[in-house]
């Protein structure tokens, strides 16, 4: 082999070094360059991960959040109406309605395994204080306070204690309908600020 193809291999390798170092480097420093498709699909990404954030959260209404049922549901004079088809799952949909005073009045409504469609205040008599709510497990609605377990074709039937506190409600046209008065009817079970 000759010296002159010696003294090339060397180069070549020398040069794929350099450049492996070069990316390497650019790589750790956030200097490399990104192609626009990367930077699409970086921004794709993060809108359908904020995009299911949210409607996770609105459907399930872990403790700490209150899932706000899409706004087909509206305050209608001196009603508040949601469609009853959006609780054919039977799942508990958690809402909020704030009065004047700044005091929000949350509420879950859920479809009971009897296919009842039932309205409850998100507190009871014993643990409102606490301002936890219920979240539901199968076909229970459970205290987030002290665990105890309310089964959900019980709700609007037994009430005082730590059962969920009833909230009146109606079903017409297709449409579970509470009055706002009925709803304003639990604001003392919201109101922390010790004032009644």
């Amino acid at each position: 082999m000759s010296k002159k193809k010696s003294v090339q291999k060397k180069k070549v390798k020398s040069n794929d070094a350099a450049d492996k170092h070069a990316a390497k480097k650019a790589a750790v420093l956030g200097t490399k360059k990104k192609s626009p498709l990367t930077m699409v699909s970086i921004i794709i990404v993060l809108a359908l991960s904020i995009g299911g954030g949210v409607l996770l959260m609105s459907q399930k209404g872990e403790q700490g959040s209150i899932a706000v049922a899409p706004q087909s549901s509206g305050d209608l004079g001196r009603e508040v109406i949601h469609p009853a088809a959006l609780f054919d799952d039977g799942q508990a949909r958690y809402f909020q309605y704030t009065a004047q005073g700044g005091i929000t009045v949350k509420y879950f409504v859920v479809k009971s395994s009897d296919g009842v469609i039932r309205a409850a205040f998100d507190a009871c008599d014993v643990c409102w204080p606490a301002g936890k709510g219920y979240h539901q497990d199968g076909d229970f609605m459970v205290c987030r306070n002290c665990g105890r377990q309310f089964a959900s074709v019980l709700v609007n039937v037994v009430q005082g204690g730590c059962n969920p506190a009833p909230l009146k409600r109606t079903i017409t046209e297709g449409n579970v309908v509470i009055a706002v008065d009925d709803i304003l009817e639990g604001k003392t079970y919201f109101n922390f600020s010790g004032k009644v």
